[in-house]
């Protein structure tokens, strides 16, 4: 054991996944921080929305699947938007609970329409029949257990005022911030997922719209042949489908949305995985961008995406053998216990990326500083959670996409009136 534990350790191979475990974190995060600054520079408006000049009508519609606990919070919330042309449209996906009964109290009231699906055929496919349903051009879809700002129609539709904007993608902020994953998941969405999409939007493409929040053009989900149904993660294939048609795909970072967020390690991985299992098969899917040089505005996104993955490899990997090493007695070549000065560096770019967001977000979310100290943990924590499911995905990178929907897998308590 000791001969091939020093045999592997003193490899060319193993040297490589050495220097690549250290030196991706310290190169994206330098590149996130100066290109997402540059966007709250040129983009971020600090200042209220203005009067609008157009309000084309829009379509505020809600996929739900046994969301009873959930969704009456969320219609109330949709239903208080300030804008003077919209509708709030619950396409009911085969709900086995109450979802049915608290959302006809809103349709009793004149407020929200309601389209019904005996059966659960998944997000997707309840999407693409809702839209021959809706009367808007414009279609802001939000999750069920999402609470959207008055203001977000506001601060969205302008966008649309361009002919190639085909979607703008909001702003999620945690609601449900009572326990440690919780917040961890709010220093994540405020210093990852915010972060990134500034920096995407710098690059050129958007990796995904947020399956939480995100206003489309109609006529653009038509063009492309709508939602895909066999696809895990929905809104990361719409994103890629509507970009290689050369549509405009945007961020919106002042358009909120306050939702619930897994509080369990098991609700957490499981959600993980299945984000994980998504963009491995778009990737699978569209690997095609790499071969096209009229996709070549996709290559950023699609060579980070597979690096991020790679080096998820690389951390489970290395992590794994230096473990074997230690409980065989035999220390790891060039790896301590002790943070070294790769160690510092690589943790203290962490923190300054995650603070540059915290910073950031705190104009949209002003208790989003008081949770900065957990951001101590993220490195620790986080990423051994992502690595992980990344890891274990890595299978769907080399599958076709199945050719059944994806169906629902709602998991929420059990609702009280």
């Amino acid at each position: 054991m000791i001969d091939f534990l020093a045999a592997v350790q003193h490899s060319t191979l193993y040297w490589l996944a050495m220097i690549y475990f250290a030196a991706y974190p310290i190169v994206t995060s330098i590149i996130w921080i100066t290109t997402s600054v540059f966007f709250r520079v040129r983009w971020e408006s600090p200042h209220p929305p203005t009067p609008l000049a157009n309000t084309p009508f829009v379509s505020v519609l809600i996929p739900a699947h046994n969301e009873a606990r959930v969704i009456g919070d969320a219609l109330r919330a949709a239903c208080a938007i300030d804008y003077p042309n919209y509708e709030v449209v619950v396409i009911d996906d085969g709900s086995t609970d109450e979802t049915l009964q608290v959302v006809e109290a809103f349709v009793a009231e004149g407020k929200v329409r309601q389209i019904h699906k005996a059966q659960n055929e998944g997000k997707a496919m309840a999407l693409n029949d809702a839209m021959a349903c809706l009367n808007g051009d414009i279609v802001l879809i939000i999750d069920a257990d999402a609470e959207p700002e008055p203001d977000i129609l506001q601060r969205m539709v302008p966008h649309f005022d361009h002919a190639r904007v085909a979607a703008v993608t909001g702003n999620p902020r945690v609601k449900n911030v009572d326990t440690f994953l919780a917040r961890l998941q709010l220093i994540e969405f405020t210093s990852i997922v915010s972060l990134l999409r500034r920096s995407q939007r710098i690059w050129g493409r958007i990796m995904t719209v947020s399956g939480v929040v995100a206003a489309f053009r109609k006529s653009a989900i038509l063009d492309v042949g709508g939602f895909s149904p066999e696809m895990p993660t929905e809104d990361i294939e719409l994103t890629w489908k509507l970009q290689k048609r050369f549509w405009d795909v945007r961020y919106e970072p002042s358009a909120r949305v306050w939702m619930t967020v897994p509080s369990t390690l098991r609700g957490l991985i499981s959600q993980r995985r299945r984000w994980s299992r998504g963009l491995m098969q778009v990737l699978h899917k569209h690997r095609d961008v790499m071969a096209h040089w009229r996709f070549r505005r996709m290559w950023p996104i699609f060579i980070e995406s597979s690096l991020s993955i790679l080096w998820a490899i690389c951390f489970v990997s290395l992590t794994t053998l230096w473990a074997v090493s230690y409980s065989a007695g035999y220390p790891p070549v060039g790896a301590h216990p002790i943070p070294n000065l790769w160690g510092m560096v690589i943790a203290t770019l962490a923190m300054m990326q995650l603070l540059t967001g915290t910073l950031m977000d705190r104009r949209y979310d002003p208790d989003t500083i008081k949770y900065y100290p957990y951001a101590v943990y993220y490195p620790i924590v986080y990423w051994m959670i992502l690595a992980l499911t990344h890891f274990i995905s890595i299978g769907w990178l080399f599958k076709r996409p199945s050719r059944q929907a994806i169906r629902w897998r709602t998991a929420r308590k059990v609702f009280a009136p």
